[in-house]
């Protein structure tokens, strides 16, 4: 059997990124079939027992996840031609109150904040931004297919055999698209759930099928909902959710 880097085994059981197992290898947080490893480019069976040392554990517990409903005309990822990102709308005055518990916003808890998956300038809803690279691995890895779902208005005229393409048998990119759930909400609007998330996946899709997507909102990943989140606004991922 061959050895596979600590860090690689780490990252691929969802306990880190691999950036992070580095870290924690570096300070001897990382235990393998009980003996501590310090040493990077340490390699191990891929059946090797991987434990972290409980100040690795207090680390990642400490990281920030957000939920943001990201408004029409922000960027989720790099800012350019003048527009601006999304990750600018987490502010103490933009922090959605509802609820009690809540925790109290921190300038530090914007470092280091990425968004774990791409929500394109004309679209609106959940997006996640997150410090901890378990979270963003589940979301955008590359064995990622975590439900994702959209509420799609549009206009045109659907082609006669059009829902049924949307819902499996289109391509992108020369690539064959994974079977998605797509029907009527209502007549000017359709539900979108997909498993995975290609560059604007959903309005290529609709044009291949005689329509224009002229609103799209993305309203749950996974087991995590947008619920009533006003637009702009964003809240703290809430202890025991789940993705």
């Amino acid at each position: 059997m061959e050895l596979v880097r600590i860090s690689k085994l780490m990252a691929q059981r969802g306990l880190c990124s691999r950036r992070e197992a580095d870290a924690y290898i570096e300070r001897g947080w990382v235990r393998v079939n009980g003996q501590v490893v310090q040493e990077l480019g340490t390699k191990a069976l891929p059946n090797a027992k991987i434990t972290l040392e409980r100040q690795a554990a207090k680390r990642q517990t400490d990281k920030i996840t957000i939920i943001l409903n990201k408004p029409v005309g922000y960027v989720s990822h790099q800012a350019d031609q003048g527009y601006r990102l999304a990750v600018s709308l987490i502010r103490a005055d933009t922090q959605y109150h509802a609820g009690r518990g809540r925790k109290v916003f921190e300038p530090g808890h914007v470092r280091g904040l990425a968004p774990a998956g791409r929500l394109d300038i004309d679209s609106q809803g959940l997006l996640v931004l997150t410090q901890d690279g378990r979270i963003a691995r589940q979301l955008i890895g590359d064995d990622a297919s975590l439900e994702k779902e959209y509420l799609v208005r549009v206009s045109g005229r659907l082609s006669s055999n059009g829902l049924a393409l949307l819902n499996h048998g289109l391509m992108l990119d020369g690539h064959a698209l994974r079977p998605a759930k797509v029907h009527w909400q209502n007549e000017d609007q359709l539900h979108f759930t997909l498993h995975e998330g290609r560059k604007r996946q959903i309005r290529r899709m609709c044009e291949q099928v005689g329509l224009k997507v002229v609103g799209l909102k993305r309203v749950r990943m996974g087991q995590v909902v947008l619920g009533d989140l006003p637009v702009g606004q964003w809240r703290y991922l809430r202890d025991g959710e789940r993705f």
